[in-house]
């Protein structure tokens, strides 16, 4: 047999070995038989075609996997473990801390509420294609799963977004953010709200998946009353990145830093009023102002006195992508986010870390894990933090009753708590702090004229890690 003839019947018997029908047809080699060539019957191959790539296997998505056999305590303890390794890998570091299995986070937050006075619950909301998981741990009992399939996604993102319209922008119409705001509630509150009361919860802390850590928890609505008018609240990046410790000793020290005017952003006419006024009674403290605003002061006042309290009235930025983008604006440079350790914040530790003038990219989920983890990063047990830019005026008032409760509150999320109750209740009792006043800036003066009761005002402020 000639050499040509063989390779022919070594293709024909892979060929049919196979069970191909069309082999000629699917595969790049072709025989040619043409009468003309001088040279014989000689096998030609063709040049491969190109293969469309195969997609990558994707990973089991275990939280979903753990729900749908019915185990919510994994679910919840791999929820932990995924947004671990988010917050690790967007500030690019390694988190010396270890997931609790749910029935250890129940304990821990019944030793919590024994010591505070104050029952805290954790709640989970995890979006989803086609539906959104809220998860429920509380100081006793086993955790509780609810799945609200309407919202999905879409209905959900559009629903957050609307909301977020209606609150932060400080003319809208109640039905612009009371609208939105009820559907929210009644897809992330309502399912667990039985349990809730069955309880005793008085303190809510939001564990949130991407599109909700931005969303302005405290102006979500029942159709009577806002959250926060039922309860406490704060937000964390995860159980086991929280510090749990409570303790918030009334007798330290703030340390008030900020800047009133600025080479390349918007000037902050109030800070100057904000920073002396939250240093004077019933706080001691130190305030330092523009060209004294700058890291090489923070860490030389805090190895002089640990104060445990830091207060930076500036502009601070949680912009879309990479964790360098983001910053707090001192006198002389900005720190980046991936910087906070600079802060010192750990060593003597600082009980609350409180940045006044903070702006968001609101829904961005990169932006949003920066602003969740800002605690964590920066090294304070808490944070609070504005999620938009708000009001010169209005953020002088509000700081100076945050700090007016802080004094007696039982824990950090009852003063911010207060605080917004009286800028809905009784915004007149702030606006009489103003009154008296001599040279207070146009930017202040105005304050008289806005409706502080708006949660343009109150809700974007946020308390971040530990309440307690």
């Amino acid at each position: 047999m000639s050499k040509p003839s063989f390779l022919l019947l070594m293709v024909l018997t892979l060929c049919f070995s196979i069970g191909c029908t069309s082999f000629f047809e699917r595969s790049s080699i072709a025989y040619s038989s043409s009468n003309n060539r001088a040279d014989g019957d000689i096998l030609h191959v063709a040049q491969a075609q190109p293969q469309p790539a195969q997609p990558a296997l994707q990973k089991p998505d275990l939280v979903q996997w753990a729900i749908d056999r019915g185990d919510v305590e994994d679910a919840i303890y791999q929820i932990e473990l995924r947004w671990k390794k988010q917050y690790e890998e967007y500030f690019q570091g390694k988190f010396t801390t270890h997931a609790l299995p749910a029935p250890d986070m129940a304990r821990a937050l019944d030793q919590i509420g024994r010591e505070t006075g104050r029952k805290p619950a954790l709640v989970y909301a995890i979006p989803s294609p086609t539906h959104l998981d809220v998860m429920l741990v509380a100081p006793t009992g086993k955790a509780i799963h609810r799945r609200i399939k309407a919202a999905n996604k879409a209905a959900l993102t559009e629903t957050v977004d609307a909301f977020r319209m209606g609150v932060v922008n400080s003319r809208s119409d109640p039905e612009d953010y009371l609208q939105p705001g009820q559907q929210l509630y009644q897809w992330i509150v309502q399912p667990i709200e039985s349990d809730l009361k069955a309880n005793g919860i008085n303190t809510l802390i939001f564990c949130l998946g991407g599109g909700l850590r931005s969303a302005p928890l405290a102006a979500l609505h029942d159709g009577k009353q806002f959250l926060v008018e039922q309860y406490n609240l704060g937000i964390i990046p995860a159980f086991n990145l929280l510090d749990r410790q409570a303790r918030n000793s009334p007798e330290t020290q703030i340390l008030a830093m900020g800047a009133s005017t600025f080479r390349q952003q918007t000037p902050l006419p109030g800070v100057p009023l904000e920073i002396s006024s939250i240093t004077k009674t019933p706080w001691q403290g130190t305030s330092l102002l523009n060209q004294d605003f700058t890291l090489a002061n923070l860490k030389s006042q805090r190895a002089k006195y640990p104060y445990g309290i830091v207060h930076l009235a500036t502009h601070a930025e949680f912009a879309a992508g990479a964790v360098q983008k983001s910053y707090i604006q001192f006198w002389d440079r900005q720190l980046r986010l991936d910087q906070l350790k600079e802060l010192g914040l750990q060593q003597p530790p600082v009980q609350l870390l409180v940045l006044s003038a903070c702006r968001t990219a609101l829904g961005d989920a990169k932006a949003e894990i920066g602003f969740a983890g800002l605690a964590v990063q920066a090294g304070s047990k808490a944070a609070m933090a504005s999620l938009w830019s708000v009001d010169d005026g209005s953020t002088v008032l509000l700081m100076q009753e945050f700090y007016r409760q802080l004094k007696t509150a039982p824990i950090k999320a009852d003063a911010l708590r207060e605080t917004q109750l009286t800028m809905i209740r009784h915004p007149e009792t702030l606006m009489n702090s103003l009154r008296g006043r001599q040279n207070l800036p146009p930017e202040l003066s105005r304050v008289a004229k806005s409706n502080l009761s708006h949660p343009h005002h109150w809700a974007g402020f946020t308390m971040i890690g530990n309440p307690w």
